[in-house]
C-alpha cells in the first residue's frame, strides 16, 4: 500500500547565527517555548538550539529549521529535508 502525507500547515523558523547584526528574532511560539518550558528548548552559545522531543534531545544547528507540529510539538529539520517536504502556504 502507498500513503500520501495529509496537507498540513505548520509553523517553522530557520535558525540563524547569533551575531547580533543579521539575527532574526524567533516567532512568539518559539519564544514562549523557551520561556515557559526552558527544559524543552535550550539556546546554545553557537546559535543553535537543543530541543527535547519524544525521540530524545535533538539539536537544531544554524541553517536548520525548527518546526512546530500540529499538536504544538517542536522538532528540528535539516534544510534539505525541509525544502523537499514543505512549501510556503
Amino acid at each position: 500500500m502507498k500513503f500520501r502525507k495529509k496537507p498540513v500547515v505548520i509553523e517553522a523558523f530557520e535558525v540563524h547565527p547569533d551575531d547580533g547584526l543579521t539575527r532574526q528574532l524567533p516567532p512568539m511560539w518559539l519564544i514562549d517555548a523557551m520561556v515557559c518550558n526552558p527544559q524543552i528548548v535550550v539556546p546554545l552559545p553557537c546559535g543553535g538550539l537543543d530541543i527535547k522531543t519524544l525521540e530524545g534531545v535533538m539539536r537544531a544547528n544554524v541553517g536548520d529549521w525548527v518546526i512546530q507540529g500540529v499538536k504544538g510539538e517542536l522538532y528540528p529539520c535539516k534544510p534539505d529535508i525541509f525544502a523537499a517536504t514543505y512549501e510556503p502556504a
